[in-house]
C-alpha cells in the first residue's frame, strides 16, 4: 500500500515508516503462521475447523488492537459465538473468516470505547506466553514497532494491522473495517506519518 504524505511531511519518512511497520508485522505474521495448525484438505468445512485454523492470528490481531491479552481472548470468543449463530447464512469459508474479522474489530472497536468512558485506565504490559514467544523473537527494532502501534488512534491502527499483520487488500480493509477504499488509503497515510513521527521521538 503506498502511502502519500500530507503537505509539508516528509515522503521519505513515511515510506521508512511503510517498509518498517511491514517488516515488522510481517514477520509476526510469518512467526504466528508457524505455531498454526494445517488446514484439513478436501474436508466439510466447520466451526471446529475455522476455530482450530484462524483462532490464534484472530487472537493476534485483536492483541494488537487492544493490548490485553484476556481481552483479545474475549473478543475473539464473542466473534466465534457470533459465527455460530450465523453460521446458516454463510455463503462459504471466506465468507466466515471475513465475518470473523469484521467481529474482531468491531468488538475491539467496542473495548476501546468502554476504556475510553472508564475513569481509571492503565494499559496492561503483561502477555501471555503465547503473545510473549512471538514477540520475543522479534528483534528489539521490530518489538518498538509494535510498541509505537499501540500508541497510534485506534483507526489508524486497524487499518495497519489488518493491511500487514492481516495481509489485507484495501477493499478486505474496507470490508472489515466498515468504511471505504478512499478511507483506507487516507489513514494509512496518516498512520504512517504518525508512526514516523512517534519512533523519531526521544
Amino acid at each position: 500500500m503506498q502511502a502519500a504524505g500530507p503537505a509539508g511531511a516528509s515522503p521519505g519518512g513515511a515510506e521508512q515508516a511503510e517498509r518498517t511497520v511491514e517488516q515488522t508485522l510481517t514477520r509476526l505474521r510469518a512467526i504466528d503462521l508457524k505455531s498454526a495448525p494445517p488446514p484439513q484438505p478436501e474436508a466439510p468445512l466447520t466451526l471446529e475447523d475455522l476455530y482450530r485454523t484462524h483462532r490464534m492470528r484472530l487472537v493476534r490481531l485483536a492483541l494488537l488492537l487492544v493490548d490485553e491479552p484476556a481481552t483479545a481472548e474475549d473478543v475473539v470468543q464473542e466473534a466465534f459465538t457470533g459465527l455460530h449463530r450465523n453460521w446458516g447464512g454463510l455463503r462459504d469459508s471466506a465468507a466466515a473468516v471475513g465475518y470473523l474479522r469484521t467481529a474482531v474489530v468491531n468488538g475491539s472497536r467496542s473495548v476501546l470505547r468502554r476504556r475510553k468512558t472508564a475513569r481509571e485506565y492503565t494499559p496492561p504490559h503483561a502477555v501471555n506466553a503465547r503473545s510473549a514467544e512471538s514477540l520475543a523473537m522479534l528483534t528489539a527494532e521490530h518489538q518498538s514497532v509494535v510498541r509505537a502501534l499501540s500508541q497510534l488512534p485506534p483507526r489508524q491502527r486497524e487499518v495497519l494491522v489488518l493491511r500487514y499483520y492481516g495481509n489485507l487488500t484495501e477493499a478486505e480493509i474496507a470490508e472489515a473495517a466498515g468504511i471505504s477504499k478512499g478511507t483506507v488509503k487516507s489513514t494509512a497515510s496518516r498512520a504512517l506519518e504518525a508512526l514516523q513521527k512517534i519512533m523519531n521521538t526521544p
